[in-house]
């Protein structure tokens, strides 16, 4: 028996997919230029090398949980998916978050030491938001029921209507047979009783007539 689920439901399956989608592409990204006061940018620095591809095995792992969670209506793997948004989250939260704007010094082959600021750039709110997504849309899919996660199946939809019908189908046929039945037994019933009182009128009409004589025998004389 399916459980039925409303329309943002079911599109939290297409949501995660694609904010793990996106914290992927993020690690391909620049996450921040390193630019001096007043000068040009000098490095730059993306998220694969920040966090050695962390976010890629991360988001590889939410997509392969997903699918998991949503064919198998499996309830642990929709927790995967949500522990994997949280991880994300906190990669970006602790590791890059505060970065974000700040001055240091950094070594370059034309200069030993410059003081630079770290820029955020395009891979830096890519995975803000998708990391953030990610861990708001797991953990929403992990709070469904196994019966909810069977309904996001392509096509579950169709098929919860299909049972749900045949079910009312069933009962409805049910209901049927148990009134004929009913029926049929009243109508027995009331065959059996105008029998008994056809039998009964027909005993009444059959007393004995106290007109009518017995029969006497014929005496026969004996000859001598």
């Amino acid at each position: 028996m399916s459980a039925d689920v409303g329309r943002l439901t079911r599109l939290l399956p297409l949501a995660c997919l694609v904010a793990a989608i996106c914290l992927f592409a993020s690690e391909l990204m620049t996450t921040f230029d390193f630019t001096p006061p007043g000068g040009e940018v000098l490095r730059t620095q993306g998220g694969a090398g920040r966090h050695g591809n962390a976010l890629m095995v991360i988001a590889v792992f939410a997509i392969g949980a997903l699918a998991v969670a949503v064919l198998a209506a499996s309830k642990p793997a929709a927790t995967a998916v949500a522990i994997a948004g949280v991880v994300a989250l906190l990669v970006f939260l602790l590791v890059d978050l505060p970065d974000a704007n700040a001055v240091g010094t950094l070594d370059d082959a034309r200069e030993s030491f410059f003081d630079a600021e770290a820029v955020p750039q395009g891979g830096f709110f890519l995975e803000m938001a998708a990391a953030l997504a990610l861990a708001v849309t797991g953990v929403a899919l992990a709070t469904l029921s196994p019966q909810q996660l069977a309904a996001l199946r392509p096509g579950g939809r169709d098929r919860g209507d299909r049972g749900a019908r045949g079910d009312r189908g069933d009962r409805g046929e049910s209901s049927a047979g148990h009134e004929s039945s009913a029926d049929d037994s009243r109508g027995t019933d009331e065959a059996t009783a105008r029998h008994e009182s056809s039998a009964g009128a027909g005993l009444a009409d059959e007393k004995p007539d106290p007109h009518r004589g017995v029969p006497r025998r014929r005496r026969t004389r004996q000859r001598g």
